[in-house]
């Protein structure tokens, strides 16, 4: 099965997203914000909103255009994850969303979809996100390779800038999904079983982008969430729930921060190709 490459271009109609501080909460519960990240969890303080909140609104959006590139949506595995932030995320309102299918790329044994969305808040873009999903069983089709990468390099031999550790809780991916990831992968073990992952349901990668996106913000941002412009992930293994994630960052010459993300002992990082860029003040 061949994607459709007359489908790049396409743009959707804006999808209405509308929230409340419960929702942001919930989110921030999701991706590991404990008692101590009361500015996240507690309405009387706004609450703050995490920079990666961005990806809820822009859930409905996934379905439809895959449907649209001709990819069934249950070979599509996520490949990366970035966005941007124009101005803070409001703690509540309705927030309208436009979806666009930028590329179907060749990657031989894969098919590669990449879509973009931009998000406004009473008319103001507040963010946009990227996405890019690999389709299992659908390259070799002839079409373009994707273009190059300009993730910057982890430098060699320098200390990192940071290092966070955090025991991600077995019940984690269960809380996840409440904020709109319904995918089984993530809570049933014999469906787990049955797609290859005997250990069990995995963590949503989108999820671990939360967790590392967290750990960006305390690392170089002093808590800041704010100071948060861009951060993008590749999702490189799959982390269970109950492993302990650390995220270490990197000052690049270009000023960005690079990024990696390892599950307990394994020397493989399961988040590579990964930078932030940080407001300075």
């Amino acid at each position: 099965m061949s994607l459709d490459l007359a489908a790049v271009g396409y743009e959707t109609e804006p999808f209405l997203f509308e929230y409340d501080w419960k929702k942001v909460a919930l989110y921030a519960l999701g991706v590991g914000c404990k008692r101590a990240d009361l500015d996240y969890l507690y309405e009387a303080r706004g609450p703050l909103v995490l920079p990666s909140f961005a990806v809820v609104p822009a859930y409905p959006a996934l379905e439809p255009l895959v449907k649209r590139a001709g990819a069934d949506m249950t070979k599509v595995v996520h490949g990366s994850q970035s966005i941007t932030l124009h101005k803070p995320i409001p703690p509540g309102g309705k927030l309208t969303t436009v979806a666009r299918i930028e590329g179907l790329y060749d990657l031989r044994k894969f098919s590669q979809v990449v879509f973009t969305t931009k998000t406004e808040h009473e008319g103001q873009l507040v963010f946009e996100t990227e996405w890019t999903l690999l389709v299992r069983d659908t390259g070799g089709f002839g079409g373009p390779r994707p273009p190059k990468n300009d993730a910057p390099k982890i430098p060699k031999d320098a200390p990192p800038l940071f290092e966070r550790t955090e025991v991600i809780p077995e019940e984690q991916a269960l809380l996840y999904r409440l904020s709109g990831d319904l995918n089984p992968l993530h809570a049933d073990p014999d469906f787990a079983r049955s797609v290859g992952f005997e250990q069990g349901p995995i963590l949503h990668g989108l999820c671990t982008f939360g967790y590392v996106t967290r750990a960006v913000i305390a690392g170089v941002c002093d808590g800041d969430p704010n100071r948060l412009r861009s951060i993008s992930v590749q999702f490189k293994k799959p982390v269970w729930p109950g492993e302990a994630l650390q995220t270490v960052g990197f000052r690049t010459e270009d000023g960005r921060i690079a990024l990696a993300a390892y599950a307990e002992n394994r020397p493989d990082a399961v988040v590579g190709g990964a930078w932030a860029e940080i407001n300075e003040s």
